[in-house]
């Protein structure tokens, strides 16, 4: 009885201290697992016509964006693909769009669009962010607990049929108090498991040091942090562009596994930093590859192919792929997105619990207080 009251206890008041902070992070998610097929809808800039045309390499595309924008500085290209216009990172406050076979600036847009500020509420509920980090990291953690305390909560008393129909079953004509109990009840036990991996990724982004726990727990020992520099004394100096133009066609037909044309190029500052050339985007997942200036030897500090990696890697790799539920694409969107809006509701139905059974103690009390007192 004392380890329920206790468990009780902690499920009541954490759920009030984390309750704000877990209705923002499960609508914010709901929004955000849709995000591109969103965007896809309603931002005709990100699409371009083929037209039998081949996609144009990295320094023709930093031309066309000059042409228009001459005193900025090209930092990186993202490639979306076929049919897809190119995303041109440059020192500005906005982001510019690039048709990949023409050269041609299709749009610039601001960095401070609808989807940037659900972003900034669910990483940092519209705070400064090492205030807000922090709150979502503890919330996080808060949730994690509320779970398994909520489980044992939920677990029946007895494994008969009233007590299975009460755990599993909810009770659509019952009374507005019994419904909010049900959906609190039923709906948090059947969210459970994507609930926790929804926790526990979250937690892995937020804290190092429980995202060394999960890597150790998997089998994995840290090593050292490796620089990406390229050899700038046994290489002659080389035609920058021409080099990044090369490591964007090694990306495509030497380096990925999967969605070749999904890759992103970085356009070096000095001669000794490497092209980074991100490749293999699939599934929320990507291959991170350091390519030396000079010789395009891929560098020390780049990732292994998925397939390659060992088991404690992997879990790192797949962590916000799991997290944004594109693991599985479109049918684990749809499940994360039912329960990122049920995870939104539980302190809602949480806090109705509570206050019917506060105000239900109020009236007892007063009911004793007034068969106690003298009659006048």
């Amino acid at each position: 009885m004392s380890f329920k009251k206790i468990n009780a206890w902690v499920h009541l008041w954490f759920g009030i201290a984390s309750g704000v902070v877990v209705v923002i992070l499960g609508i914010t998610g709901c929004i955000l697992v849709f995000e591109q097929e969103i965007r896809n809808v309603s931002s005709p800039w990100l699409h371009a016509a083929s037209k039998g045309k081949a996609l144009l390499p990295p320094s023709k595309i930093q031309e066309g964006v000059l042409k228009v924008l001459p005193n900025k500085e090209v930092n990186s290209i993202w490639y979306y693909g076929e049919n897809r216009t190119a995303q041109v990172t440059v020192n500005s406050d906005s982001t510019v769009f690039v048709d990949p076979y023409t050269a041609k600036v299709v749009a610039m847009v601001d960095h401070e669009d609808f989807f940037h500020i659900v972003e900034e509420g669910h990483f940092y509920l519209w705070l400064p962010k090492e205030i807000g980090s922090v709150i979502v990291g503890w919330g996080t953690f808060i949730f994690f607990i509320l779970l398994l305390s909520g489980l044992v909560l939920w677990w029946p008393k007895r494994w008969n049929k009233k007590g299975r129909d009460q755990s599993f079953k909810i009770k659509w004509k019952a009374r507005f108090k019994r419904l909010n109990y049900d959906l609190h009840n039923v709906l948090g036990f059947y969210s459970i498991i994507v609930a926790l991996l929804f926790a526990i990724t979250g937690l892995m982004m937020s804290f190092q040091w429980f995202n060394k726990g999960i890597f150790w727990i998997a089998g994995g020992r840290d090593k050292p942090r490796i620089e990406a520099v390229s050899d700038t004394l046994s290489n002659p100096q080389t035609k920058m562009l021409a080099q990044v133009d090369k490591a964007w066609y090694k990306g495509m037909n030497e380096l990925a596994a999967h969605n070749p044309k999904e890759i992103i190029v970085s356009f070096p500052e000095k001669a000794s930093e490497a092209i980074y050339v991100c490749t293999d985007m699939f599934n929320g997942t990507w291959r991170d590859v350091y390519l030396d200036q000079h010789t395009l030897e891929i560098l020390p500090a780049s990732s292994k192919k998925l397939m390659d990696e060992n088991f404690a890697d992997l879990i790192r790799r797949v962590n916000y792929g799991v997290h944004i539920g594109a693991i599985g694409e479109l049918p684990t969107k749809i499940l994360f997105f039912i329960v990122s809006l049920i995870c939104a509701s539980l302190p809602i139905t949480g806090f109705v619990i509570w206050w019917g059974k506060k105000k239900k103690s109020g009236k007892k009390k007063r009911r004793i207080f007034m068969n106690l007192s003298p009659s006048v």
